[in-house]
Formats: C-alpha cells, sequence, structure tokens
C-alpha cells in the first residue's frame, strides 16, 4: 500500500519529478519526462507496479514493507538541503545511524542518485528494485554485468543490471548490485547490505533510450556538489528587500493594499516567511520544463481529491493559467530567464490556434489528446486512473484573459513586443470577439451545461481592457474601437446579469444566485476594488458559505441547493453541476485566494488565520497539495500542486506589502 500523499517529498531534474516516501520508497517516477508513463507506478497500486525501496532491515516486515513502529529502525528526521532537491532522510536503529541522500543531478541525464552515508555505529540495509515501464505494464528484460577488471590497467569496473523493453531502457550502478529474487514471479532485485560509520554506498539508476549504449558512471561527490550548488544559485537570486521594492511600486499602480491598523502576528517569523517563499519558489521551478519552459500542476496523475471517490485527474499538464500566475510571480522574484521561458511558452502554446485557444497545453505547448484510461488499482483504489485530461475539449473562455492581462503587465514594466507577441495577442483579441456569444464550461472544468460564468466574462472584459490599453498607452496598432465597444458591453452585461443586488454580491454563474471561489480574483484584474462593498459582499458570502469546518475553502458547492458542506449524505446523493456525486474536497488555492482578498481589506487577523490554517496541511517539507480531507486530516489530490506554492507566495507577499505600509505609517 501506498503511503500517505503528504507522506512524499519531490525529487526534480526540472524534467521529471519522482516522489519519496517517508519509508524510503521511490513510489512514483515519469520518465524521461514529467508526462512519461510511469516507470515507478506503486503510487497507485502496489509494489509490483514499480519501487526502489532502501530502508534498514529491522524496519521491514516480512512483506517487503517498512513498518516504523517495529521498534527497531525509524526515520526520526528528512530535510532538504538548504535551497536543494537533494533530499535527506536520517535512520536511527538499536545498531546505529545512518543519513540515506536522494538527489537528481542537474544534467542532460534522467538519472536518480542514492547515496547511504554511515553516521554511527554500524547498520544493515535492504533493497529492494522492482523495474518497470508504461505504468507497471511492462517488465523490463535484466542483463547483469558483474564486476570485471582490466588486465592491461588494472581498473576496476563495477557490476551493473541494465534492462529494456521497447523504447525504454535503465542502467543500474552500485555494489552490491541486488540479486535476482529466487522467486521469478516476484519480479524483483533484492539485497541487504551493512554499512558502518564513515563508511559510504552509492547506487543510482538512469533511463536512456533503448537504441543508445549505456550512459557512463558518473562522480557522485562532484555531481552531488554540483547539484547542491545550481540550486542554491538560483535561489540565491531571490532577494526579499528586491521583491519588497517592486511589489510596492506595483501596487502604486492599482488599488494598494490598506495597512494594518496595528500589528500582526504571523504564523511564521519573518526569516521563516522567506523560507517558505524559496521553498514554494523552487517548487514552482522543480515543476517547470527545463528545455520547453512548460509548468506542470503537479508530477502526479490520479490522486484522487476525495479519498476513495472518482474526482481524479491527470495534472502532469500545463494550464496557461498557471503560466500566466507564474510568470507574475518569477519577476516579481528576481527570477527573469524563467519569466521569459514562460513567457515565449505562452506564445507557443496559443500559435498552434489562436482561434481556439485551449485551456491546457502538454509540456511543449502540444495540443492535449483525448483521455486514456490506465490499468492500475489506483490511490486507496480511487480510479479511474487517467493518462491526458479530458479537460483540453473544453471551451473555457477566460483563457484569452490570463494571456493579455499578464503581457499589458509585462508592457507595463518595460517589456517590448516582439515581431510575435502582439501579432499572437491581436489574434487572441479577435477571438474573444469572435466568440463573444458563446457559454463555456467554467474555470472548474463543469461537465454539465454550458453556463455564461461571471468569471469566464470578467476575464473576457480583462483580455479587451488589456488590447485597449496596448493601443491607448503604448501606441500599438489595433481595432481599439471594436474592443472598447465590446469591452463596455461586456461590463454592463456582468454589472447586470452576473452581480445580484438582491443577494448582494456576484454570482456564479447567469442566472444562479450561488458564488464560487473564481469570483475572489476579479479584483485582480481589475473589474472591481478589493474593497469595493459589492466585492465585499461577494468576499462575505463565499467565506460564509464554502468555508467547511476547519476553514479550509470549497471552490464551489457542487449542489447549490444545499448548504451544509459538512453533509456527506446529502451531497452523495445526487450527481451535482462537476458531474460527479458528493462535494469536492476543500481547496489549498481557493483558501489562499480568501486570504490574500481578505489581507487587502483591513482583515489582516482573519487572513493570518487563514494563512495558518493552510500552512497546517504542509508537510514537514514545505509541499502542499491540492486538496484536503477535513475527516480525514490528510492531504488529496494530486501532489504537490504549484498553484498552491504560487497562491502561498503571493499570499506572503499581500502581508508583507500590508504591513510594510502600516509600519511606515505608524
Amino acid at each position: 500500500m501506498a503511503s500517505w500523499i503528504e507522506d512524499y517529498a519531490l525529487l526534480s531534474n526540472m524534467r521529471s519529478g519522482p516522489l519519496v516516501s517517508r519509508t524510503g520508497s521511490i513510489d512514483w517516477w515519469c520518465a524521461p519526462r514529467f508526462d512519461s508513463p510511469a516507470m515507478f507506478a506503486s503510487l497507485l497500486g502496489g509494489p509490483d507496479h514499480g519501487r526502489w525501496l532502501l530502508a534498514p532491515v529491522c524496519a521491514v516486515d516480512e512483506d517487503s514493507e517498512v513498518v516504523l513502529d517495529r521498534g527497531a529502525g525509524t526515520a526520526v528526521e528528512r530535510f532538504y538541503a538548504e535551497n536543494t532537491f537533494v533530499l535527506h532522510t536520517v535512520w536511527t536503529t538499536g545498531t546505529g545511524t545512518v543519513r540515506v541522500t536522494d538527489f537528481m543531478p542537474l544534467t542532460s541525464r534522467t538519472a536518480l542518485i542514492r547515496r547511504v552515508e554511515g553516521l554511527t555505529g554500524e547498520v544493515e540495509l535492504f533493497q529492494d528494485v522492482r523495474l518497470r515501464f508504461n505504468f507497471g505494464a511492462s517488465v523490463p528484460w535484466l542483463s547483469r554485468f558483474d564486476v570485471a577488471e582490466n588486465d592491461e590497467s588494472g581498473e576496476r569496473t563495477d557490476g551493473v543490471l541494465v534492462g529494456m523493453a521497447g523504447p525504454d531502457a535503465v542502467v543500474f550502478r552500485g555494489d552490491p548490485l541486488p540479486e535476482a529474487d529466487e522467486d521469478r514471479s516476484k519480479r524483483r532485485h533484492a539485497g541487504t547490505f551493512t554499512v558502518a560509520a564513515g563508511q559510504t554506498k552509492d547506487f543510482s539508476l538512469t533511463w536512456f533510450p533503448s537504441h543508445s549504449t549505456p550512459p557512463e558512471a558518473v562522480n557522485v561527490n562532484e555531481t552531488l556538489t554540483a547539484t547542491v550548488n545550481l540550486w542554491q544559485e538560483w535561489s540565491g537570486l531571490y532577494d526579499p528587500a528586491a521583491t519588497e521594492a517592486r511589489l510596492a511600486e506595483r501596487e502604486e499602480t492599482r488599488r494598494a493594499p490598506t495597512p494594518a491598523e496595528h500589528a500582526v502576528e504571523l504564523p511564521v517569523t519573518q526569516d521563516a516567511r522567506e523560507d517558505i517563499i524559496r521553498r514554494s519558489l523552487l517548487v514552482v521551478r522543480g515543476l517547470m520544463h527545463q528545455a520547453t519552459g512548460g509548468l506542470i500542476a503537479s508530477p502526479t496523475t490520479s490522486l484522487p481529491e476525495v479519498l476513495g471517490g472518482n474526482r481524479t485527474w491527470d495534472h502532469r499538464l500545463s494550464w496557461p493559467r498557471d503560466a500566466a500566475f507564474a510568470l507574475e510571480i518569477m519577476l516579481d522574484h528576481g527570477h527573469d530567464r524563467e519569466a521569459a521561458q514562460l513567457r515565449n511558452w505562452l506564445l507557443r502554446a496559443v500559435a498552434g490556434d489562436v482561434d481556439h485557444p485551449s485551456n491546457v497545453y502538454g509540456l511543449d505547448g502540444s495540443v492535449v489528446g483525448r483521455e486514456r484510461l490506465v490499468d492500475l488499482p489506483g490511490y486507496e483504489r480511487a480510479r479511474p486512473v487517467r493518462e491526458g485530461n479530458t479537460a483540453g475539449s473544453q471551451y473555457q473562455a477566460d483563457v484569452a484573459g490570463h494571456v493579455l492581462v499578464v503581457f499589458e503587465g509585462l508592457r507595463r514594466r518595460g517589456v517590448q513586443e516582439d515581431h510575435l507577441s502582439w501579432p499572437l495577442q491581436q489574434g487572441l483579441l479577435r477571438a474573444v470577439v469572435a466568440n463573444y456569444e458563446d457559454k463555456d464550461q467554467g474555470v472548474w472544468e463543469m461537465r454539465g451545461e454550458p453556463q455564461y460564468y461571471t468569471y469566464t466574462r470578467v476575464m473576457m472584459w480583462a483580455a479587451l481592457q488589456a488590447g485597449v490599453d496596448a493601443v491607448r498607452i503604448h501606441g500599438l496598432p489595433g481595432d481599439v474601437e471594436t474592443w472598447e465597444e465590446h469591452r463596455d458591453q461586456l461590463a454592463h452585461e456582468i454589472w447586470t446579469n452576473g452581480y445580484d443586488p438582491e443577494v448582494g454580491s456576484f454570482v456564479q454563474y447567469y442566472g444562479s444566485t450561488a458564488v464560487d471561489a473564481a469570483l475572489l480574483q476579479l479584483p485582480k484584474v481589475g473589474f472591481v476594488a478589493y474593497d469595493d462593498e459589492r466585492m465585499l459582499g461577494t468576499a462575505a458570502r463565499i467565506q460564509r458559505e464554502l468555508t467547511d469546518r476547519s476553514g479550509l475553502l470549497h471552490r464551489y458547492r457542487n449542489l447549490p441547493q444545499l448548504t451544509d458542506l459538512d453533509d456527506v449524505e446529502a451531497f452523495a446523493s445526487s450527481i451535482g453541476q462537476d458531474g460527479f456525486a458528493g462535494q469536492a474536497a476543500p481547496s489549498v488555492s481557493a483558501t489562499l485566494q480568501l486570504a490574500d482578498q481578505l489581507a487587502r481589506c483591513e482583515r489582516v487577523e482573519e487572513a493570518v488565520k487563514l494563512l495558518d490554517t493552510v500552512l497546517g496541511t504542509a508537510n514537514e517539507l514545505g509541499l502542499l497539495s491540492t486538496t484536503y480531507s477535513t475527516s480525514e486530516q490528510r492531504a488529496t489530490g494530486n501532489f504537490p500542486q504549484s498553484e498552491s506554492h504560487l497562491n502561498l507566495i503571493r499570499v506572503l507577499d499581500t502581508l508583507k506589502v500590508v504591513q510594510g505600509r502600516g509600519a511606515a505609517q505608524s
């Protein structure tokens, strides 16, 4: 059985993202890319779907599973090397202590390296390697090449295991190599070895295309040092003081957050706050493909938003709204190179069909094909397991708004348009006008009838406003009269149909009286001020009607007529607006968006309380999931989630600006 979702740590080489459990098992790895079929898939099944376990023998039971309460072996500490994705796990046993260091080299190869160092005494370790391809469906043919010695030079060549199946191949190196299990039905290589204080043993697993020769071994000392240095150099580009100045300058161009009337204690110190921002920036960078600049939502697929449920999605894909959000965050925090990559990815993606931009693309900006169901048992039996995402075939009219708003932000920062960027934006604006009358499925990818979602219509308004600003402020050519006409029509329509004065709030879609968390984004694009009484009324309803007993926020009520979000039986009895029975789990991102709204409206204490609640859902490594089960007190959904970390950065930035203004005026 897989570990709890929050018990995993992310590794990254900015092309793939394995997950390592607290018990020392690499249970998920898609190689060579984030969106490749999984080579280790026991996260969505069992050990026989592929894993690499490395743990003290005394903690392993007869089924080759780690049991931490056996008394003789416990993972007492787990942490990343400062500002890196180099993971250290320290095991203490009755005979000694060892440290396992897991990392991926930041080189052109796709490799996992596991270093075992004896710290005290002597510890016997167990290794269980079950190599699979294509989500556990293919068992590679393994060949063993034992230790050889060159008679002339006297040089010793360590033994290797080479496995291949179709287009994929791997080479496993280490001393000792695990042996093939005598029980051939187990289809694994396993073995034990002992490490004493001061000793070091290195193991590596490297993917390569099967038509190529296995890559050479690397110097682990040099590779580890280089990997640590590269991550730390990247993190060092974030200068908190410079970021604060950029944020303050940008806020002057729009409604600024109201300063706090009195000092408010944050749940973390200032130094810890900067550490959280750095870790979240690292997560976003770690989930961006190094070559294409595509940002995936998460390195996993089909981890259920509701345990045991069927809300299982493939998030190893790239959403333009996430890319636009990340672009702004990277610019604010000194990572201009990544911002440029995201900008260029957005342009390439929408260039595929500018008249019908998709809401989700592949890592390289390609069109996402149909969903494929994968034959795996699923995480704690939650099915189906999906490869691909049918949301790519939905019409979601907010996409152009995200792209055009962020490009207007770039212009205001002094970034010049080029021969490709402005013509493509004009194409998007023509598409907004051409599709003006069309309903869509909304940002939550509803599977019911299309609607005029208020958030979507506001994002269309924002797209047209950005186009008007490009002409009126920046002097770019364009059909500004048409854009102004449709912008003004949209504004009138939204205030007439998207805002209901009787309930005192914006509504989820025209004709509805319900609210959804997407409405919290309306001030961000300038449609309404954060502290406008109509926005305050909307935020109040969202907080009142979508918050569960833990304080976390749901994105929407699946059955708007039901008001008690904790009444599981009532929601489970009917299919709701998202096409599924039951209520989805509360959203980490939505909760943080509410905290941001509160912080900007003189309600800093409430914002801090929500922030504290969200931080309480993170694991000890600072990683956040998509959703959280209040009843089970467990992380749910795909993990870790880039949008959650982007929103966490945004809230901490807002609190920094709010409190900075308060200090300046006191």
